[in-house]
């Protein structure tokens, strides 16, 4: 593990943090409990002190977006996330077939923690290049929603993967259809993401194994798509 990488993690969901220089940028934000799990964890590791400068979001569900708003306004930071899920920051996003049973979960949930909507200053495409962590490139990896997007370090040559697939409970598996907007597109993502040259995978949802063993995982389920 990279010593400029801290994992937060909460009890259904992790999200991370790199340091560069002496700013913070977050991938995603966590979900209930993650402010005052992030605030832990930066005082555990001497960073409480840091300014967070940038939020990067690798999807719009609110497990992953919930606390964005709050933090961005707290410490001045920008947030920017992948463009064609601009409908969920909006608390808009519409679902079809089986991901209609998670479009329900979205609604409900939205509407009882009041999670306000949001625009992102800047919304990312495929191929979009960013200076943070000494260079992440934005890859397209859609079907767990239309915009579902991972974090490609080439430095370190890792990728933070959102919920490309999860590896806890059940153990290695992808996200079911009625949790997905194109259940096929999200085999398809797997794939595309293991055509980058990787030595290690970071998923949001994880049994804690390092990335080098979720890598292992991923190419797993990749022979079974």
């Amino acid at each position: 593990m990279p010593p400029d990488l801290l994992i937060v993690r909460t009890f259904i969901v992790q999200f991370f943090v790199l340091r560069d220089g002496d700013g913070l940028y977050l991938i995603d934000t966590g979900f209930i409990g993650g402010q005052r799990a992030l605030h832990a964890a930066l005082v555990a590791r001497g960073w409480d002190t840091l300014p967070i400068r940038g939020i990067l979001l690798t999807h719009g569900h609110l497990d992953h977006v919930r606390n964005a708003p709050a933090l961005a306004a707290q410490h001045g930071a920008w947030i920017s996330g992948p463009e064609r899920d601009l409908e969920h920051y909006e608390n808009s996003a519409h679902y079809t077939g089986f991901g209609r049973v998670a479009g329900v979960a979205e609604w409900v949930g939205r509407r009882l923690l009041r999670q306000p909507s949001f625009k992102p200053d800047r919304l990312l495409k495929d191929g979009d290049e960013l200076s943070t962590w000494g260079g992440l490139r934005v890859v397209a990896l859609p079907g767990h929603t239309h915009g579902h997007c991972g974090y490609y370090s080439a430095k370190h040559r890792l990728l933070f993967s959102g919920d490309l697939f999860a590896t806890f409970g059940l153990g290695p598996q992808i996200a079911p259809a009625y949790l997905n907007q194109d259940n096929a597109e999200a085999r398809h993502s797997i794939h595309r993401a293991l055509a980058l040259p990787l030595e290690g995978v970071l998923p949001c949802h994880s049994d804690g194994a390092p990335p080098e063993r979720q890598l292992e995982y991923l190419r797993k389920l990749a022979r079974g798509c």
